[in-house]
């Protein structure tokens, strides 16, 4: 399944390999890009939503 999240909390680089490693962790298989510009995370798994937004979240980070 593939999501779009707004994730107004991104300022850097940094801030996209943090999530980018957060994401990873729940499933490894997982295609994530982070667009830093745009503030949006595209999200290519087979988790749900809502595990997503809470590692995001988790991470230190907000979903909107």
């Amino acid at each position: 399944m593939t999501m779009q999240l707004k994730v107004p909390s991104i300022a850097c680089g940094g801030c996209a390999d943090t999530i980018t490693k957060a994401i990873k962790n729940l499933e490894s298989e997982a295609d994530v890009q982070v667009d830093v510009e745009q503030k949006i995370v595209t999200v290519e798994a087979k988790a749900s939503e809502e595990s997503i937004k809470k590692v995001i979240t988790n991470s230190g980070h907000t979903v909107e």
